[in-house]
């Protein structure tokens, strides 16, 4: 009798194992966040699915912010970034016995863009923090045209938001009522259809519906094209890191989609989207 309930938790034991294992194989990953990581996240989910066809990956967007806030929830498997997390996110983290773990992805240039019909086509770190501060207002104190500046951000949930405040504004405040966008791609439709808009954007979403502006960060002695090539060259100077942050506990379920973004394959992907690989 002994011996056949022995055999009996075995085979429990052995049918609760393959469970398990089951469920780490078919568990649905969730990504969440960055605007700016999006495509790339999509792109590279596709991808692994066709290589992985029992895997089940979702991405979604909402800002870096959402992203973060969606981990500490516990409602998302991934959040993925355009900035770091803050002292604050770790802190609430470590409040539900979680750890966050850190991956660099990807790096992106930010590129600035205007309306196409704008003449101006360089801008020094110091004007461009004159725009969005509110202190440059008209186009022709730039050389441009008799024009009203219409700047537009992302909203403060963006990673990009934060970034941008960091390394172009020099942690200054933007200019109160600034037109916020939920979006990049609403920030690239935006300026295309607004006379005298400037926005920032992540180099990805660059296309032929607006105009790329050259920066400079040595005062106006050298402008730089945001590109690729200047990015890698390091010549380029407003380039983040972007981020995967997922919870410790989870690494059996992310690991192997994040591994697959780091390696050959998933870093061609990087290139393919527009963003600047690890190497």
């Amino acid at each position: 009798m002994n011996n056949q309930k022995t055999k009996i938790m075995k085979k429990i034991i052995f049918s609760l194992a393959l469970l398990a294992c089951a469920s780490v194989a078919t568990h649905a990953q969730k990504i969440k966040g960055s605007d700016t990581v999006l495509p790339l996240s999509q792109k590279e989910a596709e991808s692994y699915l066709k290589a992985n066809p029992t895997a089940n990956v979702t991405v979604t967007g909402g800002g870096s912010g959402v992203g973060i806030a969606a981990l500490i929830e516990g409602v998302t498997d991934i959040a993925q970034s355009s900035r770091k997390i803050k002292f604050d996110e770790k802190g609430k983290l470590q409040e539900g016995g979680k750890t966050a773990k850190e991956v660099i992805v990807a790096y992106d240039a930010l590129a600035i863009i205007v309306h196409l019909s704008n003449k101006v086509d360089k801008l020094t770190r110091e004007q461009l923090e004159g725009i969005f501060t509110g202190k440059i207002k008209n186009w022709k104190e730039l050389g441009g045209a008799d024009e009203k500046i219409i700047p537009y951000s992302r909203e403060t949930s963006s990673g990009t938001y934060e970034f941008f405040k960091e390394s172009v504004l020099k942690n200054k405040n933007y200019l109160a009522g600034i037109l916020s966008m939920p979006a990049t791609g609403a920030i690239v439709q935006s300026v295309s259809q607004t006379k005298g808009a400037i926005g920032y954007i992540g180099l990805a979403y660059t296309n032929n519906l607006v105009k790329e502006v050259d920066i400079s960060y040595d005062g106006g002695k050298s402008y730089v094209e945001a590109s690729i090539e200047n990015t890698k060259n390091k010549t380029y100077p407003i380039v983040r890191p972007l981020y995967y942050y997922y919870e410790s506990k989870s690494e059996k379920i992310v690991k192997p989609f994040i591994d697959y973004v780091l390696s050959p394959a998933g870093q061609k992907i990087v290139s393919e989207v527009g963003y600047i690989t690890l190497k």
